[in-house]
């Protein structure tokens, strides 16, 4: 299994007691990193090689939830953003000679 990230609304996470009982429900879980919870957004964010649909099943007994994305974790996504920004920066580099050549005529 590949690390995966999984990013999940828990609507009923709106206290410091519900954000540990969700915490813990989700670190039972085999084959979890990280986990990290936001209050303000009630996310529940989980790294690891573990099965997204276990997490939601433990999540479901706290309350109403939402599965935001599931996608690769980020070491994967840091590659794509660098690839991302080098095709960024030759576009600029392309548009700062064209702008030159205009101003020279």
């Amino acid at each position: 299994m590949v690390q995966q990230k999984v990013v999940l609304k828990l609507l009923a996470m709106n206290d410091e007691k519900t954000k540990q009982k969700a915490i813990e429900a989700v670190a039972d879980i085999y084959g979890i990193d990280s986990i990290a919870a936001d209050l303000k957004e009630q996310k529940l964010t989980v790294i690891g090689e573990m099965d997204t649909i276990a997490i939601a099943k433990k999540l479901k007994k706290i309350g109403k939830i939402d599965i935001v994305s599931v996608g690769p974790a980020k070491e994967e996504k840091k590659e794509e953003k660098k690839e991302e920004k080098k095709e960024e920066k030759k576009e600029e580099k392309k548009e700062e000679k064209q702008e030159k050549k205009e101003e020279k005529k």
